[in-house]
């Protein structure tokens, strides 16, 4: 069989998206190419948003390919699954732009959270439902209803549903193979900004050292996918960076939903030490030490974002972050990872518990101290999260991204976005309806 996968050329205007609007490496394609390989098929990847291309071009070259399954996401990469744009608009556009025979396969948080909607809004023939990296390949061999995780509708308009969820095997999954890819067109270096120490980092990387988390935040969208802790195996992750610094990359961005779990982690950081790149990644500060503090700035990590959500005890306890040290202690551990590291960066989230005078002057402190802090997030209740069930009390129901959308505007319109948000987002109906 011969599957096409495709990244779309992403866009966010009039949306509550608040992940960043950059190109980033298409992870969850590139490791089902690496799988559909393995079993045999045959594969092209299409990376259209790095490459600038619109349906015109990628459809000259899906005709050339002659593709049975085109597989198309719903957010823009693995790392944002987590926070992906409400909206299917892109998604939508791409399938009906290009118009295509072959059985069009959706993959991502939209068709996890709420399959027969997905469907139904992009007019896919599948929706995967977790993680496509295997389940993919069994579309080929296996029939779909012993695909975990798989959703589709007969030419009469039916809908079925398989049980479970797509889960992957993190030790199948082998170096990802960058040879045909463009890497070079990756000029974006995340979460790397001027005067942070990323100044004289030229090319930049994504990489997966692990997927899932072993905590159940509130907030957090990843119960539907990517949730168990999972770690790669770490011979295959190093081949990778070594394939990556070859190629010029001098700086890698870890996507984990949690760096710094797991047995391997220091090994992969001594590991690092010895090679000329640096690093970044997202993280909580109560999985640090002194020591290992250290350790990270002799792997020339340099830029570490710290989910800390609220500045007092009660204020974590209620957004069941298991947070084990106290708020002196968080503070203290952020600013004595300063000294070794260019850019340390705290998050809170909006909480009603949180004194607003008391969060700015916990600002003032570490900013003093170099350590920079967000301004309070709002919180969106993404359908998957244990938040959404809270909010509305209930698991997510083919509305559920037109309700928590609502929500989210009613919430925050007088109180303010993000900084990084549209400040005039549109509603969900709007934005779609635009397709």
């Amino acid at each position: 069989m011969k599957y096409a996968l495709l990244n779309p050329k992403w866009s966010f205007e009039g949306s509550t998206y608040f992940g960043c609007a950059e190109p980033h490496f298409p992870l969850e394609l590139l490791s089902a190419r690496e799988m559909l390989r393995a079993a045999g098929q045959k594969v092209l990847l299409i990376d259209a948003f790095m490459e600038d291309l619109g349906p015109g071009p990628v459809s000259e070259r899906l005709n050339k390919f002659g593709e049975e399954f085109l597989v198309i996401p719903t957010a823009p990469s693995y790392l944002f699954w987590r926070c992906p744009q409400p909206e299917l608009r892109v998604t939508q556009r791409w399938i009906a732009e290009l118009n295509r025979r072959s059985k069009v396969v959706v993959i991502g948080p939209h068709g996890s959270a709420t399959p027969y909607a997905t469907l139904r809004k992009t007019g896919a023939d599948i929706v995967l439902r977790g993680e496509p990296d295997q389940t993919l390949a069994q579309l080929a061999t296996t029939p779909w209803e012993m695909v975990a995780g798989c959703c589709w509708r007969d030419d009469d308009g039916t809908f079925h549903m398989s049980e479970g969820l797509g889960a992957t095997d993190m030790k199948a999954l082998p170096e990802l193979d960058y040879s045909d890819y463009p890497v070079e067109l990756h000029r974006h270096l995340h979460h790397i900004f001027p005067g942070n120490g990323g100044d004289h980092l030229r090319l930049g990387a994504e990489v997966e050292f692990a997927r899932g988390c072993p905590y159940s935040c509130m907030f957090c969208n990843k119960t539907l996918f990517r949730n168990k802790f999972r770690e790669r195996d770490l011979s295959a992750v190093l081949a990778e960076i070594d394939q990556l610094i070859g190629r010029g990359v001098d700086y890698i961005y870890f996507i984990d939903e949690i760096f710094g779990v797991g047995r391997q982690v220091h090994m992969l950081l001594e590991e690092i030490a010895k090679r000329q790149v640096s690093i970044g990644f997202q993280t909580r500060i109560d999985l640090w030490k002194e020591e290992t503090l250290e350790l990270l700035g002799r792997a020339r990590c340099v830029s570490f974002e710290c989910g800390i959500e609220s500045i007092t005890e009660q204020g974590r306890e209620e957004l069941n972050k298991n947070c084990r040290i106290s708020t002196d202690r968080i503070t203290e551990l952020l600013i004595y990872a300063r000294r070794f590291i260019p850019w340390v960066q705290a998050n809170l989230i909006k909480t009603a518990d949180d004194d607003p005078g008391a969060v700015a002057a916990w600002q003032d402190r570490l900013k003093r101290n170099g350590v920079w802090v967000s301004e309070p997030v709002p919180m969106f209740p993404f359908p998957g999260s244990p938040e959404y069930v809270h909010t509305f009390g209930a698991e997510p129901d083919d509305e559920a991204w037109e309700r928590a959308h609502s929500y989210y505007l009613d919430s925050f319109s007088g109180k303010g976005y993000s900084d990084i948000q549209d400040q005039n987002p549109l509603s969900l109906r709007e934005l779609e309806c635009a397709s």
